[in-house]
């Protein structure tokens, strides 16, 4: 197997679930990670060289290639079409936001994507507030690309909503572990009953390794089910990791937006629309897609983050979490007005 990227989040537990499972494993990627999974074979190469690319071709053949770095559709044509002659199939890492209607409206494999030509360079698409994104319309271009070279029976598409679990770089489930262990009084988004969708990054990795060993091909969308668990079952499971025990004090949706609270990075996992939870994964779990209880990931999590001296690398990370003094306020306020309105 040969894994683009493979460094740290996703790919890294592709690595491992990989060589778990006895695969021969490559990594491609050009070494600026501050660590690396041991037990493979490394080759170093910058995937927008050709040359590299080239040397890269030059080391094969294949059974699998599972391209996690894969963001522009123009480099990932050249780079799977480079592949193709030297692998079997090829596992391309995609996301639900390829979808037109995400976070509108519930989704399945059949919804229509957004259209984004398999050679599109990296300004192709535009960003809408609370609907299609230049991500998605990226993934979406570089889907067509694999599409393109691989051909639809020797292509996977893989499309997870939030993953999250050990080495999360984005900072969602971090977040809010470290907001509980803090104790004391913690604002709730909306009500404990919201059903969410996360899955655990390990298990999108055996998801992929599964699809490669069954020979599958086409795209799958890798989440848990929908309405299998919820907000509240996340929030309690941190706290039974982090040996806390917080006072949850959930606060309407209406007064979140009221008081400028932002959905999605502010409070992690937030948002109130239809579809950000309503994802159909019921072909990928016919097809073998397992997913763990919310405690084993926040415990993993939390065990990670006490070890761990690794910063969070990702620019998104910087925006996730509320301050303490906002949170305050908006507390404040909640009970304020439950004293005049009771």
């Amino acid at each position: 197997m040969l894994v683009l990227g493979g460094t740290w989040f996703v790919g890294r537990a592709i690595v491992a679930a990989a060589l778990h499972e006895g695969w021969d494993v490559t990594v491609f990627n050009r070494g600026v990670s501050p660590s690396e999974p041991s037990g493979v074979r490394l080759i170093r190469g910058d995937r927008t060289h050709p040359d590299d690319v080239a040397a890269l071709v030059a080391s094969g053949p294949w059974d699998a290639v599972v391209d996690t770095s894969g963001y522009v559709p123009a480099n990932v044509l050249a780079v799977a079409g480079a592949l193709a002659p030297v692998a079997n199939r090829y596992v391309f890492m995609s996301t639900v936001s390829v979808y037109q209607d995400w976070p509108v409206k519930p989704l399945s494999e059949g919804s229509e994507v957004l259209q984004c030509p398999p050679d599109a360079g990296p300004d192709y698409g535009t960003d809408t507030e609370d609907g299609p994104t230049r991500y998605g319309y990226q993934k979406s271009g570089c889907e067509a690309a694999v599409t393109a070279t691989f051909g639809e029976e020797r292509a996977i598409l893989l499309r997870p909503g939030v993953m999250f679990g050990p080495r999360e770089y984005v900072g969602r489930l971090p977040w809010w572990l470290r907001r509980v262990a803090a104790g004391g009084e913690v604002l709730a988004p909306g009500s404990p009953d919201r059903t969410i969708q996360p899955i655990d990054v390990r298990d999108v990795a055996s998801f992929a390794l599964l699809a490669t060993d069954k020979n599958l091909a086409g795209a799958y969308n890798v989440c848990r089910p929908a309405g299998s668990a919820t907000f509240g079952d996340l929030l309690h499971a941190c706290a039974a990791a982090t040996g806390e025990t917080p006072l949850f004090t959930w606060v309407p949706d209406d007064v979140l937006v009221r008081h400028g609270v932002r959905q999605w990075s502010e409070l992690p996992l937030w948002r109130t629309f239809e579809g950000v939870w309503q994802v159909d994964s019921t072909k990928a779990q016919s097809a073998g897609l397992h997913w763990r209880p919310f405690h084993e990931t926040a415990a993993d999590t939390w065990q990670w983050l006490k070890s761990t001296r690794s910063a969070l690398a990702d620019e998104r990370a910087a925006e996730i979490g509320l301050s303490p003094e906002k949170e305050a306020h908006v507390l404040a306020a909640w009970h304020r007005s439950i004293e005049q309105h009771g």
